[in-house]
């Protein structure tokens, strides 16, 4: 279906699916793309899951995630940059050039906003180079401020274009997510600073749904559930120059509980009517 052409299922979004049950259901829906979490992928074997999608033809859109990058204790810091150079391997592997990164959020104790986005710079500064080697982007995530003491101090796409503009775009960009910055009426003109640099690695969509759920991480509602326009996000990037994939995320513990082919069918389905119509 040529409506599905840019439609890319993040595996999250159907989570209950095992790596082959994902990888099939994408080719009896015609769906080309898919976002892979790190989590699945090493317990199914990364080397296995990059055959396993090669095979199917199926592409890669991103890995996630890297990141979690503010922590003050050398020790911490150092297992951190090993893990997300793991990470960035794990990418190449893939055969995807983008690592998505969640920042991380405050340290225990620590109410340093300022300080803890410094160290995500530092640890760039050291993984950027390393991805590029390896033909990786890092794409820093800013997600919505309810999540900044405890997940993420990058909370806006000034904040994470700030950080990124330190680095040459082919090593560091920015992944734009509807369900984070839709409430920001700043958003538009820094997704077009992005695009102005090449720096929008990824485009992520889920819709914003209430009432939130106890603990907010399992909020993302389904396309066309919520309160967001997904054509006009879509209009902003392509606007900015973004024409690859757009990747539908959603963390959402009723859609988990239903059969995954009948979520990733609806999710496809709901792509196509409120992205691509």
């Amino acid at each position: 279906m040529t409506s599905l052409a840019r439609f890319s299922i993040n595996q999250m979004t159907v989570k209950q699916l095992s790596m082959p049950e994902l990888v099939d259901t994408c080719l009896e829906l015609g769906v080309p793309g898919v976002g892979l979490w790190r989590e699945p992928v090493q317990s199914y074997g990364v080397e296995a899951t990059a055959k396993l999608v090669r095979d199917a033809g199926l592409t890669v859109t991103t890995l996630c995630r890297g990141g979690f990058l503010t922590a003050i204790d050398p020790a911490e810091r150092a297992a951190a940059l090993a893990d997300n150079r793991l990470a960035i391997d794990e990418a190449a592997t893939l055969g995807t050039d983008t690592l998505v990164l969640v920042s991380g959020g405050l340290p225990t104790g620590s109410k340093d906003l300022h300080g803890a986005r410094e160290r995500i710079a530092d640890a760039l500064g050291e993984l950027g180079p390393y991805a590029e080697e390896r033909g990786v982007k890092l794409a820093i995530e800013p997600l919505h401020p309810m999540y900044a003491a405890d997940r993420c101090v990058v909370s806006t796409l000034t904040q994470a274009l700030d950080l990124a503009e330190r680095f040459p775009a082919h090593q560091v960009g920015v992944t734009v997510d509807t369900y984070h910055i839709w409430w920001d009426d700043t958003a538009p003109a820094q997704i077009a600073r992005a695009g102005a640099a090449g720096r929008i690695h990824t485009f992520q969509l889920a819709d914003w749904t209430t009432p939130l759920p106890e603990g907010v991480l399992n909020g993302r509602g389904q396309i066309g559930d919520g309160s967001i326009d997904m054509r006009e996000w879509k209009a902003y990037v392509e606007a900015a120059g973004y024409t690859g994939p757009i990747e539908v995320e959603l963390f959402n513990d009723a859609l988990w509980a239903r059969d995954g082919r009948e979520v990733l069918a609806e999710t496809a389905a709901r792509f196509v009517e409120h992205v691509i119509q």
